[in-house]
């Protein structure tokens, strides 16, 4: 019973590092915001030529979405891998991401920690 009880507490400070704090819901309000304009430009907008607005998806993913891709195509799959991986790898590096920069969030605002770059006493 204890050991389901810390998976639950270990869940609970992941989410709250994923979506808890101020960093990371500006990064997936951005993340959001972007995945609402490359559908509507996908799915409403005419083109004679190819959209090139979902790149802005996969520049906001980087470096962690390159990596997943990477390593499908080292797995022997074509191009990336089929849609659903690409669609998988871009939502589990913006949670990768999200999570990370509320980690370094919460490590800049670590209490003890000098708020000044010089010394008083320099």
């Amino acid at each position: 019973m204890n050991h389901r009880l810390a998976d639950v507490r270990h869940l609970r400070a992941l989410a709250r590092l994923t979506f808890g704090n101020t960093a990371s819901r500006i990064y997936l309000g951005l993340v959001l915001a972007v995945a609402v304009f490359v559908t509507v430009d996908t799915v409403f907008v005419t083109h004679d030529d190819a959209s090139f607005a979902g790149v802005w998806l996969f520049f906001l993913a980087a470096p962690t979405v390159f990596a997943f891709l990477l390593g499908s195509s080292m797995a022997g799959a074509d191009a990336g891998g089929p849609a659903w991986f690409v669609y998988l790898a871009l939502v589990v590096s913006v949670l990768v991401q999200a999570c990370a920069l509320g980690w370094f969030s919460r490590l800049l605002q670590r209490p003890g920690r000098s708020h000044s770059a010089h010394p008083q006493s320099a």
